[in-house]
């Protein structure tokens, strides 16, 4: 992350089509590690090495907003030792990323059922979201404990609280107002959603969110997903016409 921006490698990409936010579903570590013989702590760690070259591609071409799926409701129901490493993993990444995250101006986020994160997790994530708070050149959310579902039932009542308060009427309510009560609240929505190993499904992830996303599927596995292919999907990404439901003249 600390070289300034190079596009030799992207020269085909128009600085002014970048999405301004990206979203991945980073699956396929534990096929990766199967296929190998290893075990699936291993695919884990080395889908933790594609986590530092994405967001590393991203601040140099300039990308603002990207979020990862790293953690969500429903792996909490994966065995206690999965569940262990992967937060061990967790509070790992966040300590070796600090300086970089640092040096290259990129602000740490979360969104999720945060509470549920073990107590040492929990400080530690706190400790480089503070660290962080101040840099403008990205910001890096990191999906924890995170659905969709259970972001919207949140949403919902907060907004009924706000009501039965009288803080707020019914016929005041827009998407505006769901928006504001979202774990996402005054981030813009992503333009680019990835999936990785070739799950046709979003998986409980930014339901409301991805409204207008535009979808890509690769049949990679999270830890094979490289530099190249990303900047391959962006470049397809500039092609697509966007019309969020309208029709050009």
């Amino acid at each position: 992350m600390s070289s300034s921006p190079s596009f030799s490698d992207s020269a085909e990409l128009d600085p002014q089509l970048l999405p301004a936010h990206v979203a991945i579903i980073m699956d396929g570590n534990g096929r990766w590690a199967k296929k190998r013989l290893l075990n699936r702590i291993q695919g884990h760690e080395k889908g933790a090495e594609t986590v530092r070259t994405i967001v590393r591609t991203c601040r140099e071409i300039g990308i603002s907003h990207l979020t990862l799926y790293a953690f969500s409701t429903e792996n909490w129901q994966r065995s206690r030792v999965e569940v262990e490493a992967l937060m061990l993993l967790l509070k790992r990444f966040l300590v070796d990323e600090r300086s970089e995250l640092m040096e290259n101006q990129i602000r740490l986020d979360a969104i999720g059922q945060i509470e549920r994160l073990p107590e040492d997790v929990r400080k530690q994530l706190q400790s480089t979201m503070q660290l962080t708070a101040e840099n403008r050149e990205m910001t890096l959310h990191l999906a924890l404990s995170y659905g969709g579902r259970a972001e919207i039932v949140r949403m919902v009542r907060a907004i009924a609280d706000k009501l039965t308060a009288g803080g707020i009427r019914d016929e005041d309510i827009s998407e505006e107002t769901v928006s504001r009560h979202l774990y996402t609240a005054g981030i813009p929505d992503p333009d680019l959603l990835i999936r990785t190993s070739g799950e046709m499904r979003i998986s409980n992830f930014l339901l409301w969110q991805i409204a207008y996303a535009e979808i890509f599927v690769t049949d990679t596995l999270w830890p094979d997903f490289s530099r190249e292919e990303f900047l391959d999907i962006l470049q397809a990404f500039q092609k697509r016409d966007r019309r969020f439901g309208k029709v050009k003249e």
